[in-house]
C-alpha cells in the first residue's frame, strides 16, 4: 500500500443508494478540505457492486482489486441487490470478499446516541449510550461460507476459531478500549460468545482472557451471548468496548443500531495491520433508490473515522482534527435542529443533510480550541 499525499481513497459506490451517500460525503470532505487543506483526499471511483456482476459477470473486477491494493483507503457507499444473486443463492457482497483479501480482521462499529435524534429507549439514560461493538471478520462462521457440504441428508458449515485470530481481535479491542479510557468513565472490555454451549467460543474465551492479562488496567467480562442482546436493550449505557465473534457481531451490531435510531446513523470500519475499509453499515436499499431521501449520516460519520484512521497512520493530527470537526459537524446539525432525516418523520433530504453538515464544518470552531 502506498502513502500518497493527498491519500488516494478508492471509491466503490456500489448499488441502490450507495452512490446517493457517497455524493454526500464528497460534499462533506470537500467543505473539509477548504477548511484545512491538509485533508483532502483524491477519490478514484471504481466499479464494483451486484449491478455490475449482473452486466458484467463479475462482481469486484480485477482492476478494482488492484487499484484497491494501492490506494491508502477504500471507501464503500452500499453493495447487493436482492434480485441479483450468485448461483447458490447467496447475495453478491464484494465487501466481503474485500475483507478477506486484505485481512480486515476487525469490524469496527461505533454506536452513540447522537444529540437532537429522536430517542428509541424511554429511559433518559440512553442519551450516554456510546459503545463499539469490534467483531472479528476473518474467521467465526462466516469461514466457511463458500465451502458448506450439502449431501442427502442436509448442509453442514464450519465455524472456525483459532489462536491466533481470538488472540488478535481481543488486543485490538483492549487497545481501543484504552484509547477511549480519556473520554469515558467504563474502560471495559466484554467478549460476548456462547461458552456455556459451544466448544469453539469457550476456546475464545480462553485466547481472551489471556489477552485480558496483559491489559490489567483495563476492566473485563464475559458475557454470553442471549444475555447480551437483552442488557443491550435493558442497560446499553453501561457497555463500552464489546468483542465477539462474526455471525454474532453481525446480528448485534444491526440490534445496537437499532437503539440509537437504526442504520442511518451507523458508521463502521473494517481494520487490518496494513489496510482498511470504511462503509455505512445499511445496505443499498433499491427501494428508496434515486429519491433522495437516503440518510447519509452513517456515511459521512464513516468519512469521519477514515480520516482518523489515516491520521493515525501517518501521525497527521490535522486529518485527526477533520476527522473530530466532522463529527462535531453531524451532531450540530442534529443537536440544532437544522436536519431531520425521512425516518424519524422529518423531510430532509440526502444533499440537504450533506449541505448542512458541510455548511457546519466551515462553521463550527476547530475541536479542542479554546
Amino acid at each position: 500500500m502506498s502513502h500518497t499525499i493527498p491519500p488516494r481513497i478508492a471509491l466503490l459506490a456500489g448499488d441502490g443508494i450507495g452512490v446517493e451517500v457517497c455524493d454526500a460525503v464528497r460534499t462533506v470532505t470537500d467543505a473539509l478540505q477548504s477548511r484545512l487543506p491538509r485533508c483532502a483526499l483524491r477519490w478514484q471511483p471504481l466499479p464494483a457492486g451486484a449491478a455490475h456482476y449482473r452486466d458484467h459477470g463479475e462482481a469486484l473486477p480485477a482492476a478494482t482489486l488492484a487499484a484497491c491494493e494501492q490506494a491508502d483507503a477504500i471507501f464503500l457507499g452500499a453493495m447487493g441487490l436482492p434480485e441479483v444473486r450468485y448461483a447458490d443463492g447467496t447475495e453478491i457482497s464484494p465487501q466481503l470478499d474485500l475483507r478477506e483479501h486484505f485481512d480486515l480482521y476487525a469490524g469496527v462499529r461505533p454506536i452513540r446516541a447522537l444529540p437532537g435524534i429522536p430517542a428509541v429507549l424511554a429511559d433518559p439514560r440512553a442519551a450516554g449510550i456510546d459503545l463499539v461493538l469490534v467483531r472479528e471478520q476473518t474467521e467465526g462462521l462466516f469461514h466457511d461460507r463458500r465451502g458448506t457440504r450439502i449431501d442427502a441428508l442436509g448442509a453442514t458449515d464450519t465455524l472456525r476459531i483459532t489462536a491466533a485470530g481470538a488472540s488478535r481481535i481481543s488486543r485490538y479491542a483492549f487497545e481501543l478500549a484504552r484509547e477511549r479510557r480519556s473520554k469515558h468513565e467504563r474502560p471495559n472490555v466484554t467478549l460476548v460468545d456462547k461458552a456455556n454451549v459451544i466448544g469453539s467460543m469457550a476456546y475464545f474465551r480462553a485466547r481472551f482472557l489471556e489477552v485480558a492479562s496483559e491489559f490489567s488496567a483495563l476492566g473485563h467480562e464475559c458475557a454470553y451471548v442471549d444475555a447480551t442482546a437483552l442488557n443491550l436493550v435493558r442497560r446499553p449505557w453501561t457497555f463500552d468496548v464489546m468483542v465477539t465473534e462474526n455471525q454474532f457481531g453481525d446480528i448485534l451490531s444491526d440490534l445496537c443500531a437499532a437503539l440509537v435510531g437504526g442504520m442511518g446513523l451507523a458508521p463502521s470500519a473494517d481494520i487490518g495491520d496494513r489496510h482498511a475499509m470504511f462503509q455505512p453499515a445499511h445496505g443499498s436499499a433499491p427501494d428508496i433508490a434515486g429519491r433522495g431521501i437516503a440518510n447519509p449520516t452513517a456515511a459521512i460519520l464513516s468519512a469521519a473515522m477514515m480520516l482518523d484512521w489515516l491520521g493515525l497512520r501517518d501521525g497527521d493530527d490535522s486529518m485527526r482534527a477533520g476527522a473530530a470537526l466532522v463529527s462535531d459537524a453531524v451532531d450540530a446539525v442534529f443537536a440544532g435542529g437544522h436536519c431531520l432525516p425521512s425516518e424519524f418523520g422529518g423531510s430532509s433530504g440526502t444533499r440537504a443533510i450533506a449541505a448542512a453538515v458541510a455548511a457546519q464544518v466551515a462553521a463550527l470552531p476547530m475541536p479542542g480550541a479554546g
